[in-house]
């Protein structure tokens, strides 16, 4: 498999759009106050206030793991529970780093969809004050989903004032967020901070950024002290313009809506095209950039050695197709026409 090619396991493995680089090589230049009091962490800080509210708190980080774990942690104690989807990335996907740096427990829901609903998340709701029980704190959702679906407006503020109405948060993991608000045509304050979202990891990497996430408390009573928890937790970037040139460039000229604009159209031009192969299965509804299928299993191999991507149920013979910022139609076309041919 050539590792230069285009392929469609995540959207972690596209490059840096030049933007960012750009940006990047602008503030490198003289010297500027490290670990986040330069100017240009505060431009980006502001930029963030102008989008999601004056009130709320931003914090960056190096990775979204992170943002989602310290995030988490600023709102619980070691004897809490955080109710999550079986599918989320903090259940799946992050090495037990919630339980371990949070010492919260995770109490999961399967779901058909990777949507966490109120009825879903019922059957944890018990034990309220009950010594020998981890209390329930804190809700977590994925926006989109690992499954590329995606919560409405009104679903998230249902899960808000529900999670609000027992005395506790709800923690939005927002990896790729701008493919949600281009596909639900909202803006970012639209379905967080007015919908009552209580902490937001906000990403940019999997989007055309180098690295580098942000934790935004929409709750701001709940950032208190967390500048020690990110430091204790690693987090804390001496070099800090360099993550911050880049959510600069990044939230301004619309680039974050292009770059996630192109990726979802790439998925739905994907799975337009698979539809009309009757041996492939798409299993989800492509919403954003990510696009679910069962496909025969002595395909699979075979269609890895040139396109990488990830089986997803390898008892159904599920994979995950992920589009990028830079994918082609050109990538898509070849893709349809190796499956066809692997098919005969």
């Amino acid at each position: 498999m050539n590792q230069n090619k285009r392929g469609f396991a995540s959207d972690n493995n596209s490059g840096v759009h030049p933007s960012i680089l750009e940006s990047i090589n602008s503030v490198n230049h003289g010297h500027t106050i490290a670990y986040g009091d330069d100017n240009y962490t505060q431009e980006a800080v502001s930029i963030f206030k102008d989008l999601f509210g004056s009130h709320v708190e931003v914090f960056f980080v190096f990775i979204g793991s992170a943002a989602n774990v310290l995030g988490i942690k600023a709102a619980t104690q070691p004897y809490h529970a955080v109710i999550t989807p079986e599918t989320a990335h903090i259940n799946v996907d992050e090495c037990g780093a919630p339980e371990r740096f949070t010492g919260c427990k995770l109490l999961t829901v399967p779901t058909p969809d990777g949507k966490l609903t109120i009825d879903l998340a019922q059957k944890h709701m018990h034990g309220f004050g009950f010594q020998h029980h981890s209390q329930p704190k804190v809700i977590s959702i994925s926006q989109p989903t690992e499954l590329g679906t995606l919560y409405t407006v009104d679903e998230v503020r249902d899960l808000a004032n529900f999670a609000h109405q027992h005395n506790m948060y709800l923690h939005m993991d927002g990896a790729r967020i701008a493919n949600a608000a281009v596909a639900l045509d909202k803006s970012f304050k639209e379905f967080t901070t007015d919908a009552g979202v209580d902490i937001l990891s906000f990403g940019g990497t999997k989007n055309g950024m180098m690295y580098g996430e942000a934790v935004v408390f929409l709750n701001p009573d709940l950032a208190h002290e967390f500048m020690y928890t990110r430091k204790q937790g690693l987090q804390l970037a001496s070099k800090m313009r360099y993550v911050s040139a880049q959510f600069i460039a990044y939230l301004s000229n619309n680039q974050w809506h292009k770059t996630a604009s192109h990726a979802n159209s790439m998925a739905k031009l994907l799975a337009s095209k698979l539809e009309l192969i009757p041996s492939v299965k798409i299993t989800q509804p492509v919403q954003v950039n990510g696009v679910f299928a069962i496909i025969p299993k002595n395909i699979i191999e075979r269609l890895q050695a040139e396109y990488f991507f990830y089986t997803w149920d390898e008892d159904q013979s599920e994979v995950r197709w992920m589009t990028s910022w830079d994918t082609t139609e050109d990538d898509i076309n070849n893709f349809v026409e190796k499956v066809k041919e692997l098919l005969t």
